[in-house]
Formats: structure tokens, C-alpha cells, sequence
């Protein structure tokens, strides 16, 4: 990959987030030519901010409901590659904030994708929506890419409505292949430097910095696990076979763990606290919100065609993580950065395994 990525012009939506700024970080790596597009970071320990990226990656703030603004970004840097990360990515704040959701995943998307269709530039987009974009009915088999698209809460319902739209833009305005496109759907990602709310790895890990008890409010719900850097690998492969015009990958994806073993949120939690050496849990008896119990993702079609496929097990993904929380917690001050790519660095030699 190191190779193809020198001097490309790339613009992430998203950067400052918890998988944008781990992207930018491995784009950066890889000698890309980066212009982030986000909001400012709302958290002085998440990774952006710990890993100096504001210093690192040039930065465009900017809200991608405002189109007008977006275009305007588009226009000016001309990207070949774009990778649309920017969400309202929580469920339980789209509770309280259902416009907001709506108007920043499926409308925020749409714009994404009129100012990539003005933007004769681009060449290879990667948009990225959720696995909870499928219509969930708690099955034991996972999804694939061909099954039905829904949403009871309204994230899940924004993300399944901006498939729509990314498929739309797909049929109507990008069938020539100028550019190609391509929408994935990965799993709950792990890993270093996320803080944000009612997810149950930075429950964690704040509840652990505090000295508190881990809460914690579906012990037996699973979720489709991985490390951050799992699914970033599958959307750069994407993003490669886009560019060099192979127009059967203008698809949707799946990107997940193996579906050989679901692992629930107390299993992640125990597994959390071993790692971390100590430490107490609670059930919270009463949840605020409705989630689902069983999520799996079927991701045999990128293996199959894309070659990707998880590289680290479920013990490995949670001691990754929680390596890089206790060396932020060892010295709070210190730039995360060498850190992060030491562990891109020890992720890249397992893709030649």
C-alpha cells in the first residue's frame, strides 16, 4: 500500500473523530497529501487532539450540513480520494437529537456526494455509513451486503437512509464509473482514544481513569468487535481498486470480525479489566434507550473479493486498546502519535502474514 498512496490527494470527512483521526494517521504514514474536513474536537484526550493532528494534518473546519461551504472545500483542493467518515455516530444521542441525526448522516452524506459529482477531480470515494443500517431482526446468521435496509432508532434509520442515497448517486450519476464509489458497513470498532458517550469501551476506560465502577447495560448483547485499524485496512483496499477503475468494487461492504465466536459486553468488559489489572462492574438495571441484542455483519464477500480479512483476534484487538489508554494514563501529557504508529507499524506486519 505504502507505495500507491505517495502524493495523493485525499480528503477525509470526519478527521478529528475516533476512525477519521486514526486514518489520517495511517494516510499520513503512507505519504498522502491530507485535507481533513470536521468539526472541532470536543474531547482533550481523544486522539486527534493527543496525537497532535491539528499540528499534522491540514485541517478545514467545517459543518457538512452547510453544502455550500463543502463544495467550496471540494473546489479548492481538488481531491483524487475521498473517504466520507463525518457522522452523528452515537444511537443513544440520536434519541435526544433526531434532526440533528438525520440532517448530519443521510443529508451530510447527500451533500458529500453532490460536491464529489461537481468535483471532476475525484476519482475513488469511499463512504462510510454502519452495521446497523440493515434491518435488524436478531438473527444468529450475519447480514450481507444484499439483505434488507432499516432502522427502529433514528441512527439506524439515517445510516440505512444514506445507503439509499450513496446508491442513488451510484445508479444515476456515477454509472459511467467517473468516479467510482463504494459504501462499507463495519462493525463496533475498538481501540485507542475514544471518550465518546454510552459506548461501552470508553465506559470503560473513563470509569477506570476515575476509579469508579464500570456500569455497564446490556451484559449479554454482542456486537460485531474489532480494532480500529480492521476495517481503515479494508476501506483503503476499497479506495486502491477504485481508483485504479475496477468498477465490480463500486458495491457496498461489510467489514467485521469472524462470525466463529460472538462476544458479548461483559465478555468485552472482563476481558478489558484483565488487561487493565483490576477493577469493579455493575449492571445498570434500567437502560435509557432501546439497543439490540445481537448484531453479526457477514463479511465472506470481502474476503472473497477483496482478500481482506480480521488480522487480530478479539484478545489481541482489546490488549491493543488497552495498552493505549494505559499509556495515555501513564503520562497524560505525552503525544500519542509515535504510539499510534507504532501500532500501525505492528499491524502492518501482520498483513503480509
Amino acid at each position: 500500500m505504502t507505495r500507491f498512496w505517495e502524493k495523493k490527494r485525499v480528503l477525509i470527512t470526519g478527521h478529528t473523530g475516533f476512525k477519521g483521526s486514526w486514518l489520517s494517521i495511517r494516510l499520513r504514514e503512507e505519504g498522502a497529501d491530507l485535507l481533513g474536513v470536521g468539526l472541532k474536537s470536543r474531547h482533550a484526550l481523544d486522539n486527534f487532539s493527543v496525537s497532535g493532528l491539528e499540528s499534522k494534518v491540514t485541517t478545514a473546519y467545517q459543518d457538512i450540513r452547510d453544502f455550500e461551504g463543502l463544495s467550496r472545500i471540494f473546489r479548492d483542493f481538488k481531491p483524487e480520494i475521498v473517504f466520507h467518515l463525518a457522522a452523528q455516530s452515537l444511537v443513544a444521542t440520536s434519541y435526544d437529537r433526531p434532526k440533528e441525526t438525520f440532517e448530519t448522516n443521510t443529508m451530510g452524506t447527500l451533500h458529500v456526494l453532490e460536491a464529489i459529482r461537481r468535483c471532476p477531480a475525484v476519482k475513488s470515494a469511499v463512504l462510510i455509513t454502519s452495521d446497523k443500517c440493515y434491518q435488524n431482526v436478531e438473527r444468529v446468521l450475519g447480514y450481507r451486503e444484499e439483505d434488507r435496509l432499516g432502522g427502529d432508532d433514528p441512527y439506524s434509520a439515517s445510516k440505512a437512509a444514506a445507503e439509499l442515497v450513496i446508491q442513488s448517486y451510484r445508479q444515476c450519476y456515477f454509472n459511467d464509473g467517473r468516479p467510482l464509489i463504494a459504501s462499507c458497513r463495519a462493525g463496533n470498532v475498538v481501540g485507542g482514544g475514544d471518550w465518546s458517550e454510552h459506548r461501552i469501551v470508553p465506559d470503560c476506560f473513563r470509569s477506570l481513569f476515575a476509579g469508579n465502577p464500570v456500569v455497564i447495560r446490556n451484559p449479554k448483547a454482542t456486537r460485531p468487535w474489532q480494532f480500529v485499524l480492521e476495517p481503515l485496512r479494508g476501506y483503503m483496499m476499497l479506495a486502491e481498486k477504485l481508483f485504479d477503475g475496477q468498477r465490480k468494487f463500486s458495491a457496498a461492504w461489510n467489514f467485521g470480525p469472524s462470525l466463529e465466536k460472538a462476544y458479548t459486553v461483559q465478555e468485552v468488559t472482563d476481558a478489558i479489566l484483565k488487561d487493565w489489572g483490576g477493577g469493579k462492574v455493575m449492571i445498570e438495571p434500567n437502560p435509557l434507550f432501546h439497543e439490540s441484542n445481537l448484531l453479526q455483519l457477514d463479511c465472506a464477500k470481502a474476503g472473497r473479493e477483496l482478500g481482506w480479512k480480521p488480522r487480530l483476534t478479539f484478545e489481541e484487538s482489546i490488549r491493543w486498546t488497552t495498552q493505549w489508554y494505559k499509556a495515555l494514563r501513564a503520562d497524560p501529557k505525552k503525544e500519542m502519535y509515535d504510539f499510534c504508529v507504532r501500532q500501525i507499524r505492528d499491524y502492518r506486519g501482520t498483513e503480509t502474514e
